[in-house]
């Protein structure tokens, strides 16, 4: 986590300033932006590992912002924001979010986050052109072949489970919303109809975890979405 560069854009020059401290705190280099106008500036020059992002700036509302960084920049987005509705969350996750946290937030969840964010970013860059499998637990992955083993033992998937499962994957922990899922999955005429992907996350827990009812792996964000927890490229 050391040397990685952080930018924080957020409009209150007191919460910029504490969470500076903070990460400066951890080793980290942080840049600073109180506008979505000036926040593009910082990204696209000094490209930073991070980007932590607050909703309600002056210029701007943050989701907009996020949306057009996420069409040419990798780094992670972690929204940092009061506005705590179900809707908010979704909307910033399917405009290109990473995670989300609500103010007030603590210090040691904020670094926590942020520690799991650049982890995993590090990690696909890792993997970048590497194999096709991946595993999490005792299932192995390839999603080359369409194979799927668990504990050594062939598992048989439908192709639309496949699918819910590969996306799930490529998303690499990420929270894939309901809305995100539907659409790469079924289609535009389908991204209303969550209680399919209930049916078919109850599925692969049935098939994939060692207790469906409390899965470890197959995780529910609560009226959001979905992830895929413990899984590395192999």
């Amino acid at each position: 986590m050391n040397q990685s560069t952080i930018l924080i854009v957020e409009d209150e020059s007191n919460i910029r300033r504490f969470v500076r401290i903070a990460l400066e705190k951890e080793g980290l280099a942080v840049l600073e932006a109180e506008s979505g106008s000036r926040a593009r500036m910082e990204a696209a020059t000094r490209k930073p590992d991070l980007i932590i992002v607050d909703l309600g700036l002056p210029d701007e509302d943050g989701k907009d912002l996020i949306r057009e960084v996420r069409a040419w920049s990798s780094s992670p987005i972690l929204v940092l924001s009061a506005r705590e509705r179900e809707g908010e969350k979704v909307e910033a996750l399917d405009a290109g979010a990473d995670d989300y946290l609500v103010k007030p937030f603590g210090v040691p969840e904020l670094v926590a986050r942020i520690r799991a964010l650049l982890r995993r970013s590090q990690a696909l860059s890792a993997a970048a052109g590497s194999s096709s499998r991946a595993s999490f637990g005792d299932v192995v992955v390839d999603l080359a072949s369409h194979e799927v083993t668990r504990a050594g033992q062939a598992v048989h998937l439908t192709p639309i489970q496949f699918r819910l499962l590969a996306a799930l994957i490529r998303g690499h922990g990420k929270v894939l919303t309901h809305r995100h899922l539907l659409l790469e999955i079924w289609g535009a005429a389908y991204s209303d109809r969550a209680h399919y992907l209930r049916v078919y996350m109850m599925q692969l827990r049935q098939k994939l975890e060692e207790d469906a009812s409390q899965p470890k792996y197959l995780i529910t964000e609560l009226q959001v979405g979905y992830r895929l927890s413990g899984v590395t490229m192999n």
